[in-house]
């Protein structure tokens, strides 16, 4: 079991993850990213890619690992942990815990995050076996997904015990900002970025000021409560 954060300082205020929509042009999207990452606080991005042959996709993947890592943020492939390490990517995100043995041979130069975690047992196994991030909340397969608050309070339970870093797949801005007050680590965005009418950067803007907003009234509040006690 992983040690305990009983002791740990002062709650950070969780980062973005950028979950892309499932990609075929990589390069249209490379040119469009950069100024995501400069206008947020993105710590980094999950590369989604539909079906393509080997050589296609680690080319798709080389295209926007230069322009991501070049803004500081780390690169993420989903699946596809071969492809990742020659496209140059910093890690992969795989489903469930029977992925974790194929991508050990990753760790430690590369990031492995886990999801589809679907029980408190899965996911202390995951993070027992190595894991660098938890993953909760996502669609499983057939498209179905527990509650905003179901995902909450998992997210808080992972986070007040666990010492692997926490992650909360929100659907919508609502979702977004309710998992800022959980004391996860960081919160992806992935297709209501995409899907505003606005454009992504304004949306993503309002994600992280919605985020900050909520982590500065639930965790101040919570450090001036410590205080004045």
């Amino acid at each position: 079991m992983a040690p305990s954060r009983s002791s740990a300082p002062a709650q950070p205020m969780p980062r973005l993850y950028l979950a892309t929509p499932a990609l075929d042009d990589t390069a249209a999207f490379a040119a469009s990213l950069p100024p995501l990452l400069t206008a947020c606080d993105v710590a980094a991005v999950l590369l989604r890619l539909n079906e393509a042959d080997e050589r296609t996709l680690t080319s798709r993947i080389k295209t926007l690992a230069g322009p991501v890592q070049a803004a500081g943020t780390a690169l993420l492939v989903e699946g596809r942990q071969s492809l990742a390490v020659r496209g140059g990517a910093d890690g992969v995100h795989i489903e469930g815990l029977e992925q974790m043995e194929d991508a050990a041979s990753l760790k430690p130069q590369r990031i492995v995050g886990v999801g589809q975690l679907h029980t408190r047992h899965d996911a202390m196994l995951a993070g027992e076996r190595g894991a660098d991030y938890l993953l909760f909340g996502e669609p499983s397969r057939n498209g179905e997904r527990p509650s905003p608050e179901a995902i909450f309070e998992r997210l808080q339970w992972w986070a007040e015990l666990f010492e692997p870093p926490c992650v909360g797949y929100a659907a919508t801005l609502e979702e977004a900002t309710l998992f800022a007050g959980s004391g996860a680590d960081f919160i992806m965005a992935a297709d209501f970025i995409w899907n505003d009418a606005r454009g992504p950067k304004a949306a993503l803007e309002e994600a992280q000021a919605a985020i900050r907003a909520r982590f500065e009234a639930t965790f101040n509040a919570a450090a001036g409560q410590v205080t004045r006690s």
